[in-house]
């Protein structure tokens, strides 16, 4: 039966992610047809690059078919992101020096994991640099949080998004506990954190719209 269950929640969850990482594609359709990146930033893009490529070698390195697969097709759709960026970017200078700095980083952990002697070692020190990136991730929707406190409105937020976020954060903390790798369970607890702080404010501060609606309503 447990195994039953892990298996479900691996399914859902890397199913639920996926999901979630083609979300770019939309970006990337509307990027084409503007022929224009306009002023949004590629980091996402290479951010994401660069975290599903180090989880990749990190589910290779505990041997997690779940993982692999998650990875493997987020990093192909990331990648694609990024050339997609990079071919309708005004700043293709900008792109191109972020995404090296990003291959540097990625080829300096990965030559560490190599070199290093014991495969306990590895897993340990790569988890945590996993982690470590993943956190920061999450954390960087925070000054967000901040402005729509100031203005008093979640209109600015993604609710959808960060609905998905939640559930998907959910789920691989549960995957986590199963697995007992307290590298998968942090970082994910810590996002499940993040966006229930998020998802608190259109509580808090409901559009006035759907105030209004609630009203007249009762």
């Amino acid at each position: 039966m447990d195994l039953d269950l892990k298996n479900l929640i691996a399914t859902t969850a890397s199913l639920c992610t996926i999901i979630q990482f083609l979300t770019g594609t939309l970006v990337c359709l509307k990027i084409v047809k503007n022929k224009s990146t306009a002023d949004m930033s590629s980091l996402p893009f290479i951010s994401g690059c660069l975290s599903t490529s180090l989880w990749l070698r990190y589910g290779f390195l505990i041997e997690d078919t779940s993982l692999i697969l998650v990875n493997t097709v987020g990093s192909t759709l990331f990648f694609s992101y990024v050339v997609t960026f990079y071919l309708y970017s005004v700043r293709r200078g900008t792109v191109l020096q972020q995404f090296m700095l990003c291959l540097f980083v990625l080829s300096m952990v990965l030559l560490y994991i190599h070199k290093t002697k014991s495969d306990e070692e590895a897993r340990s020190h790569l988890g945590l640099i996993c982690a470590s990136v993943t956190i920061m991730f999450f954390a960087a929707p925070l000054a967000s949080l901040f402005h729509v406190i100031r203005i008093k409105s979640a209109d600015s937020l993604p609710y959808h998004l960060i609905l998905a976020t939640f559930v998907v954060c959910l789920q691989w903390f549960a995957y986590g506990m199963m697995l007992n790798d307290k590298f998968i369970q942090v970082p994910n607890f810590i996002g499940c954190i993040f966006s229930a702080l998020q998802l608190s404010l259109f509580i808090i501060y409901p559009n006035p719209k759907d105030k209004k609606e609630m009203t007249s309503v009762v």
